[in-house]
């Protein structure tokens, strides 16, 4: 990312980000509420067109040559709107031959998913039936069908149970480990601390930390780097009255 920048009105969102991320990294993106996480995810992702600054993907421009950059490319939104009357078996169908792979290697790796991902006994069912965790289970093997060098992962465990996150967290390594990299947005601080290799903490549309995740802990708790950077008073002044109750 170089010079990314997006305003809204008069409220800048991403404030000229100038950013690299390695890759084989586990990248985290920390940040408050409306720093610029998701703003930041979807310039990258070719989601929400910069108002100025160049993102490439393994060298290629995402806003100049598109259809090259997404082949390298899975991505898991925010806000997501999955075909929800397909099952989930159809979904991951659906992704795949719209990644143009051949119907063999779709039902082939379909089944790689749904084992993996521990979905293959609800495969059956609407994906509208699904449960929140689910559908964030199934949205991110659809991301994963084509065998992208890079995913980019908008809060992936909002909403998914502790077991099915070790799960994603395991497959995700894996992907890592062989060569791909994995950016991801999360609030779980002890998550992104424990998983990541390598950090960015955003506030106010401005990078204030990036790099490998010791560097920038500093030898702290990456909650506490994140509150010395960003800002976050323990103290609650002026609310004395929620010491008295109304009864």
């Amino acid at each position: 990312m170089t010079g990314l920048t997006k305003t809204f009105g008069d409220r800048v969102a991403v404030d000229d980000i100038q950013l690299t991320v390695s890759a084989g990294s586990f990248f985290g993106f920390v940040g408050p509420n409306g720093a610029g996480k998701t703003t930041t995810l979807s310039m990258v992702t070719g989601l929400l067109r910069p108002d100025a600054g160049v993102v490439k993907i393994y060298g290629v421009d995402v806003w100049e040559n598109a259809a090259l950059a997404k082949r390298s490319l899975g991505v898991l939104p925010d806000r997501l709107r999955l075909f929800d009357r397909l099952t989930g078996s159809e979904f991951l169908h659906h992704a795949g031959a719209l990644r143009g792979l051949d119907r063999q290697t779709i039902i082939r790796r379909v089944a790689d998913l749904e084992r993996a991902f521990g979905i293959e006994h609800s495969a059956k069912r609407l994906v509208a039936d699904y449960s929140a965790g689910m559908v964030k289970k199934i949205a991110i093997a659809a991301a994963m069908i084509h065998s992208p060098r890079l995913l980019v992962l908008d809060e992936p465990f909002e909403s998914v149970d502790p077991v099915s996150a070790e799960v994603v967290i395991d497959i995700l390594k894996k992907f890592a480990a062989a060569g791909g990299t994995v950016v991801l947005s999360s609030h779980s601080m002890d998550l992104i601390e424990r998983v990541c290799d390598a950090v960015a903490i955003i506030a106010d549309g401005r990078v204030l930390a990036v790099g490998p995740i010791d560097d920038v802990l500093a030898g702290k708790s990456l909650e506490d780097r994140f509150v010395e950077l960003a800002g976050g008073a323990t103290a609650v002044e002026g609310m004395e009255w929620l010491q008295s109750f109304s009864d």
